[in-house]
């Protein structure tokens, strides 16, 4: 067999010209499930870093069980907690008017996506302004600025400079990891992939998956470290 024809076996270009579109949209989907959970899990989990700094035992308990359940559980577990447990408190959620969006599996695999990603974000940003000297926080007292304006104006433009590259592995992360939700029947790029083989049964399908993913990591991976060295060039000035 000649290397042209290995090619051509390994690379099935009729199945891209085919279900192209299709792979297409599920790379779509797994864009918009990535993004809206991240985000809302920065959101979370900017709340949890603070909780978990607190000086309440209370509340810091709080967010430490948060945190060690959601990185100490496999995705997928909790994935299939949201997806199939939801079911169970059918009416509870018919009644309070949620049931609309948890029979969605679209909104399960974000909502459990969120609640995963806040953990480690949350982690990731409990690190970085714990990283921070005290002496800041004790200039910003003594210019006479509160609590809140201390948080935003003094401690977090600092704290995101040192969580600016983790907070991007993360995000890469989530990328792959969101593969999981087309086990709950979501089309996203994996979900489209499994569609394309079962009614072609052919591999070369998750080759072009595979590329795809690579690429999207790359793109992402090129455009945070383009972000990275703007937002942080004045720390490496000599």
């Amino acid at each position: 067999m000649s290397p042209r024809d290995l090619l051509g076996l390994v690379l099935n270009l009729e199945i891209l010209d085919r279900y192209g579109g299709r792979l297409l949209d599920g790379l779509l989907v797994t864009i918009e499930l990535v993004a809206v959970s991240v985000t809302l899990g920065f959101a979370l989990g900017l709340g949890l870093a603070l909780a978990r700094l607190s000086a309440h035992p209370l509340l810091s308990g709080l967010a430490r069980f948060y945190i060690a359940f959601f990185r100490g559980t496999p995705l997928l577990v909790q994935l299939f907690l949201v997806y199939y447990g939801a079911g169970q408190f059918h009416a509870s959620l018919e009644a309070i008017g949620l049931w609309g969006l948890f029979r969605e599996a679209f909104f399960c695999a974000v909502f459990t996506f969120t609640l995963n990603t806040a953990a480690y974000q949350a982690e990731i940003l409990r690190g970085a302004i714990a990283s921070l000297p005290a002496g800041q926080v004790e200039a910003a007292a003594a210019l006479g600025l509160g609590r809140l304006s201390t948080l935003r104006h003094v401690v977090l433009p600092q704290a995101m400079a040192v969580a600016l590259r983790p907070l991007g592995s993360e995000l890469i992360l989530m990328i792959k990891a969101s593969a999981v939700a087309s086990l709950v029947t979501v089309v996203d790029l994996m979900g489209a992939t499994r569609f394309v083989f079962a009614r072609s049964f052919d591999l070369s399908v998750y080759l072009y998956a595979a590329v795809m993913y690579l690429v999207l990591v790359e793109i992402i991976r090129r455009s945070w470290a383009a972000m990275e060295q703007r937002l942080t060039r004045h720390l490496t000035r000599v």
